[in-house]
């Protein structure tokens, strides 16, 4: 007989098209969450840069290229600007619950037209209810479905407008997808919003950190991350403050620990 694995196991993904940059190829490193200490295993690799999805965390391993570099928020210091202070002024009225993990038709509802919207021609855009159901459900750590709700009417709770899937960290949130309505006017720049409550949320239940995954030099898509000061980024010596608009990006990602 052979003894069960003490340590993780890492693997690596066969190269695929990259979604951020054209012309270059992504490959990922990854490991599984499971048993009871799958948390405190996610908290471990979420201080080296890996970002969770179900029960897999995973991190950028891509050959000749370390564009991707992770970002977070040091939530306790941040102060919205002025831009931001209306925009936190003007959803002050949405109700917002954290909800255990559980997937719901109002939420799939929403996520297909944000995705259809936003990213018609991504990697989700064929996910059914049931492939929804398994972002969400399969979660080994402390997760949460973050919904905003316009106000309850009549005793009927409000339309959802956004919601955020939401791991809790020993030091801080790592904020794993979200997802919003794009079309109503009267709720501009929502993903924003989401963003800067988890920073006002995570700061006052004393959490050090909101994990906003990676950002990339050159790519559109990423560039909302940068808005939000102050944000460090974790380079080959570990985390540090960060100026995307004047320092240079680290050009090597953390070497994967050597588990025995």
């Amino acid at each position: 007989m052979t003894a069960p694995f003490r340590y993780p196991r890492f693997f690596v993904t066969a190269p695929s098209p990259c979604p951020y940059l054209p012309g270059r190829e992504e490959r990922k490193v990854f490991t599984e969450l499971n048993g009871q200490h799958a948390g405190e295993l996610n908290d471990a690799l979420g201080r080296i840069g890996f970002r969770r999805s179900q029960s897999v965390a995973y991190r950028p391993s891509c050959v000749g290229c370390s564009a991707c570099v992770s970002v977070r928020v040091v939530a306790g210091e941040f102060r919205p600007n002025n831009s931001q202070r209306k925009l936190i002024r003007r959803h002050s009225d949405l109700e917002v619950h954290a909800c255990r993990p559980w997937a719901t038709g109002e939420q799939f509802d929403l996520l297909r037209r944000y995705l259809a919207s936003r990213h018609p021609g991504g990697g989700m855009a064929t996910m059914d209810e049931g492939d929804y159901a398994d972002m969400v459900e399969q979660s080994p750590v402390n997760s949460f479905v973050v919904e905003y709700r316009e106000p309850a009417v009549d005793g009927k709770r409000g339309r959802l407008v956004a919601a955020c899937i939401t791991d809790q960290q020993a030091d801080g949130l790592s904020m794993i997808y979200s997802f919003f309505d794009t079309e109503d006017a009267s709720r501009p720049s929502l993903g924003n919003f989401v963003i800067m409550d988890h920073i006002l949320r995570a700061r006052a239940a004393g959490l050090e950190y909101v994990y906003l995954g990676y950002w990339v030099k050159g790519s559109q898509r990423m560039a909302y991350k940068a808005r939000y000061r102050p944000i460090e980024v974790l380079g080959p010596d570990g985390w540090a403050p960060f100026d995307p608009d004047v320092d240079t990006v680290p050009v090597h990602a953390p070497r994967v620990p050597a588990f025995a």
